[in-house]
């Protein structure tokens, strides 16, 4: 199965796994694909899952009060889809993840984690990694959000996201951004002029 080469590749850039832990691991996941649209978490239920990204394309986001929607990340191949506070607390999560692209992730459930760290401890060493590298992410979106320009922030998540303009609407990665979708037109004609 090409998905799960895909995964074991990823897995193996941070820790070595052998034939049989490839095995043991591949037999307690889940592959589940997902249409356009659908939700992989909605705020205010548990997150069971941590999620990663085979193919598509998933946004990670808050709705508030007003129904106002806020953009925390877009989640594409090779990246992880997940409240991670939900499912690390198993507590109500304070997002939704909804598919915006039909999209294919490896499930990891949260109620087999701690006997498939306990089977294969190197995977305790990668999971560790990961949300070391999502910890670091978070902590320099929040510093670039308080010091940086719109400009200056729409820059970086061209960088981060290269392909990500021409498979979603702008008005989503004007949220991501935290600026209006007419603030984001006006960017990107003052980089159309500096060219």
């Amino acid at each position: 199965m090409e998905s799960a080469k895909q995964l074991l590749n990823y897995i193996n850039k941070h820790v070595s796994l052998t034939d049989e832990e490839a095995s043991l691991l591949l037999s307690k996941i889940n592959f589940r694909k997902y249409l356009k649209g659908q939700y992989i978490v909605q705020q205010g239920d548990v997150c069971k899952n941590s999620n990663f990204v085979i193919s598509g394309c998933t946004k990670m986001f808050y709705m508030n009060n007003e129904g106002q929607e806020h953009i925390v990340m877009f989640s594409i191949k090779d990246w992880w889809s997940s409240d991670l506070g939900s499912y690390i607390s198993q507590t109500p999560s304070d997002y939704n993840i909804q598919c915006l692209e039909n999209t294919e992730v490896f499930q990891f459930p949260y109620h087999s984690q701690e006997k498939l760290f306990q089977e294969i401890p190197k995977l305790e060493r990668f999971f560790r990694i990961i949300i070391e590298k999502a910890l670091v992410a978070s902590q320099k979106r929040i510093v670039r959000n308080f010091s940086l320009t719109a400009k200056e922030r729409y820059l970086i998540f061209r960088e981060l996201y290269p392909t990500m303009e021409q498979r979603i609407p702008q008005y989503m990665i004007a949220s991501y951004l935290g600026i209006t979708k007419e603030f984001l037109s006006k960017i990107k004609g003052q980089l159309i002029l500096e060219q």
